[in-house]
């Protein structure tokens, strides 16, 4: 099917649903939900002015929320993303899997190696860049350097020194944050987005994914309040990865050119990111966000050989065997780990209570998205794929970048833990501990700067596959649930969320807003549970609906 008929068939099926009343139709709001417009950019313009303007209190505030949520609400984020997993591997191992995402005879508008693209780009992108060499280094250091044991795990596993086992419990628990938990937060909403929508034809909307609990009712206030909830997620998400993640490209030109990595080179680089990811953004799925996530796999590819192969190659590959069985046989009992020590229930809320309520963050902007981007799919397919593909890329990338960094810190000239990059991390120069590993590879040099400049590319092309993806996904939440939004508004939503970006990073509340959608993960994670509860229900009388028909009644037999 070509572009144009795609597009036609979308807009046809979104203007024959009652969602197509609430939908503008002349004046400058036309294609969108005037109301939810203004109210979702009045409240982005209200946030950024109170951060921007006032950061010591915006943090103080937000420092102060985030805590009460940690420490009242931690079991149940730990709790929820253990519930999700279950939700998840029912599905793809019973007969609920063999329904499929649209019509029975619809097949995948991408192919399996565009689609996987598409979900490794957007869901995961630049953090694995940013966190990859790290999040490990961290975790196998033993100086307690921030207030909190650097890894109970290892600690309780008696690895309590920098050596081989430490390393390898170092690398499992960065798994823990990355793998299966956080992604099957993804699989939920992103399969209850595309049930409701290409089986159920109800519009590409979170309202829908509720549908079988309050009905219509979904065409009311507490619908324009989900969906709302969704757009400020999109927007505050990516401007945080966007302000927080030009730091590590200022730092790379740096290192290549000589640029000035200060605040000024680091908003000319949001200027450039964000035009770019509009450009992308209004060419569409299938061309700009497509070609770009593909392009993101193959240079990645590239890196990633680069560091395995320019590294210690069969270390790398002994680490990652034991590391990965290790997580494979614990992944279960650390999600459901609840310290009682002071220590450790910091370190918990520190790091794993976040990242839950990262993923959770994140769940409505890139849960629409992988929705977008799966008709056609079984569910087993969607769920397979989505839960374990993505990931086990990541932890094949966690090993061999990280890999690198434990292994020259193990075999360095001084002593264990002297190689430099240890320090860097207790100086929270994540940007620089990045580009000190490669130097440890290759010596500098041309090759050096060859691969610099590589990882220099997938920081900006992630961040246009992330910023791209999320314009579109929240101006198809305002224009009530039509995959194919007016271009107007993907210019004005590309162009806003550079500029909360810009900001904030000029003012200095990114840290702010970062804490904040800590704290919106909770309302938010309160959605996904209905939207679980939601889709199981919906399934299920699916399938004993089609139980029922398949079974001769008596009188036939």
């Amino acid at each position: 099917m070509s572009t144009r008929s795609t597009s036609d068939a979308s807009n046809a099926r979104a203007l024959q649903h009652p969602f197509a009343d609430c939908v503008t139709q002349t004046g400058l709001f036309k294609g969108v939900h005037k109301n939810m417009m203004i109210a979702a950019t009045l409240l982005v313009c209200v946030f950024v002015f109170f951060t921007g303007f006032n950061t010591d209190l915006a943090g103080r505030v937000f420092a102060a929320a985030r805590g009460w949520v940690e420490s009242t609400f931690g079991w149940y984020y730990m709790l929820v993303l253990v519930l999700l997993l279950v939700a998840s591997l029912t599905i793809a191992v019973t007969r609920l899997g063999n329904i499929r995402l649209g019509d029975d005879d619809d097949r995948p508008e991408f192919s399996t190696f565009s689609w996987l693209s598409m979900l490794f780009s957007a869901g995961v992108g630049v953090g694995i860049l940013f966190f990859g060499v790290a999040e490990p280094t961290l975790y196998f250091d033993t100086s307690g350097a921030f207030g909190y044991p650097n890894n109970p795990y290892a600690d309780m596993a008696g690895a309590t020194t920098m050596g081989f086992d430490r390393a390898a419990d170092a690398l499992r628990v960065t798994y823990f944050h990355w793998g299966f938990h956080g992604w099957a937060v993804y699989v939920i909403v992103g399969l209850a987005l595309a049930y409701f929508s290409f089986r159920k034809k109800l519009p590409l909307a979170l309202r829908s994914t509720v549908h079988p609990l309050i009905g219509d009712r979904i065409y009311g206030p507490i619908g324009h309040i989900i969906d709302i909830l969704g757009v400020l997620g999109c927007v505050f998400g990516v401007a945080t990865s966007l302000g927080l993640g030009v730091s590590q490209i200022a730092v790379g030109l740096d290192r290549l050119f000589g640029v000035d990595p200060g605040v000024m080179t680091q908003v000319i680089l949001i200027a450039l990111i964000s035009v770019a990811s509009i450009l992308s953004s209004l060419s569409g799925v299938g061309k700009g966000i497509r070609i770009i996530s593909e392009w993101n796999i193959i240079v990645s590819a590239l890196v990633i050989a680069y560091f395995l192969f320019g590294g210690p190659t069969a270390w790398l590959v002994q680490i990652f065997g034991a590391s990965l069985s290790d997580y494979l046989v614990e992944f279960i009992p650390m999600g459901l780990w609840f310290p009682e020590a002071q220590g450790p229930s910091a370190w918990q809320n520190a790091w794993t209570i976040f990242y839950w309520g990262w993923w959770i963050g994140w769940a409505p902007f890139i849960g629409l998205f992988i929705a977008r981007i799966s008709r056609g799919r079984t569910l087993r397919e969607f769920v397979v794929c989505v839960l374990c593909a993505p990931t086990l890329m990541i932890f094949a990338w966690l090993a061999i970048f990280g890999g690198n960094a434990l292994h020259q810190e193990l075999v360095a000239d001084a002593g264990i833990g002297t190689a430099g990059i240890i320090d860097l991390v207790n100086g929270w120069d994540l940007p620089a501990a990045l580009f000190a590993t490669a130097d440890g590879i290759t010596g500098g040099g041309v090759w050096g700067w060859i691969l610099n400049a590589m990882m220099i590319f997938l920081l900006f092309s992630w961040f246009i596959t992330s910023s791209d993806s999320s314009t579109l996904v929240l101006t198809t939440i305002l224009s009530m649930g039509n995959d194919n939004p007016p271009k107007r508004f993907r210019v004005f939503w590309g162009t806003m969320i550079g500029a909360v970006a810009a900001v904030l990073l000029v003012a200095g509340g990114l840290r702010a807003l970062q804490t904040a959608n800590m704290v919106t993960a909770l309302p938010i994670s309160v959605l996904v549970i209905l939207m679980t509860i939601s889709v199981m229900k919906s399934l299920l009388a699916e399938s004993v609906g089609k139980s029922t028909a398949s079974t001769p009644s008596k009188a036939s037999s």
